[in-house]
C-alpha cells in the first residue's frame, strides 16, 4: 500500500499573479509587462485546477510607495480555499496585519526587509514564522548572484545565499527565490541556484522564474531540491496544466497531493 502523502513531505506547485492596478500582468525578466487578466477569476481557476497555493505579488507598490491592493487581497480570498501569500509594499508589522486581515495567510517582504532586516523577526514574532516569506530577487553578476530590491530594479550588495541564510535565522519560515535570469523565459528553472539556496537551509525553499514545460517542474524538484516551484505564464496560458505535473512529478517519485 502506498503511504499517503503528508504536508510536510508533499511538493507544492504555487500559481503566482503578478498585480498592476488591479490586473495580473507578466513579463520577461521583469520587464515588458503584459495584461494577463482578472486576479479573482485567475484564483479561482486555479484553486479549482488543483494549485496548492496562490501568489499575489502588487509588482509596482514597493516602487510607487502602495502596499498592496486590500480590495484585489479581499476578493481573491473570498472565492478561494487554498493557502494565500500577499506581497507588495509591505514595510511594517502593520502593513503585514492589513493584507492578514483583508485574507492573506502568509506575508512575502523583500525591499523592505533588505532595509531592516529585524522586519523578518517582528513578523514572526506577531504571527509566527510560518506566516513569514521573505522573497529574494536574485540575479547573477559575474560569478557571483546577487540579491536585488525594488521589484529587481536595484542591486545590493547582499549575495543569495548569505542573504537568505540571515532571512531564515530572523524567523524566515520559508524563501520564495526567483531568479530574474530566468524569469518569463520559459527556458527552465535556474535549479543550481535553487540547489545552493536549498542546501545552505532548513526552511522551505520556493523555487520562481523560467517555468515552461513539465520537466521543469521535476528539474527542479530533484536537481533543484526545491520543496515547492512557482509559475506564471505556464498555468496563464494554459502551456502546463497543473494536473499534469503533479502525475509527472508522482510517476517521478516526487509526493504531491493529488
Amino acid at each position: 500500500m502506498t503511504a499517503p502523502v503528508t504536508d510536510a513531505l508533499a511538493k507544492r506547485l504555487l500559481a503566482c499573479l503578478d498585480v498592476r492596478d488591479g490586473r495580473v500582468v507578466k513579463g520577461v525578466n521583469f520587464e515588458g509587462l503584459r495584461d494577463a487578466g482578472d486576479p479573482a477569476a485567475l484564483a479561482m481557476r486555479y484553486d479549482a485546477e488543483g494549485v496548492d497555493e496562490l501568489v499575489v505579488l502588487d509588482v509596482t507598490a514597493t516602487v510607487e510607495g502602495r502596499l498592496a491592493l486590500a480590495r484585489t487581497v479581499s476578493a481573491i480570498a473570498a472565492n478561494v480555499c487554498i493557502p494565500l501569500v500577499v506581497g507588495g509594499g509591505i514595510r511594517s508589522v502593520a502593513d503585514a496585519a492589513r493584507v492578514i486581515d483583508a485574507g492573506a495567510d502568509k506575508v512575502g517582504v523583500n525591499t523592505a526587509a533588505l532595509a531592516d532586516p529585524a522586519l523578518i523577526t517582528q513578523i514572526a514574532e506577531r504571527f509566527g514564522a510560518q506566516a513569514v516569506i521573505v522573497a529574494i530577487d536574485a540575479r547573477r553578476d559575474g560569478g557571483r548572484v546577487v540579491v536585488c530590491s525594488h521589484a529587481g530594479r536595484t542591486p545590493t550588495a547582499r549575495e543569495a545565499v548569505e542573504w537568505a541564510r540571515e532571512a531564515e535565522g530572523r524567523g524566515a519560515g520559508e524563501i520564495l527565490l526567483t531568479s530574474i535570469d530566468a524569469d518569463g523565459t520559459l527556458a527552465g528553472f535556474d535549479c543550481p541556484l535553487t540547489a545552493a539556496v536549498s542546501d545552505a537551509l532548513s526552511i522551505p525553499v520556493i523555487a520562481s522564474g523560467g517555468a515552461g514545460a513539465v520537466d521543469h517542474f521535476v528539474d527542479v524538484f530533484s536537481a533543484g531540491h526545491a520543496d515547492a516551484a512557482l509559475a506564471a505564464s505556464v498555468f496563464h496560458d494554459r502551456t502546463c496544466s497543473v494536473r499534469l505535473i503533479k502525475e509527472r512529478l508522482r510517476a517521478r517519485g516526487l509526493p504531491v497531493r493529488l
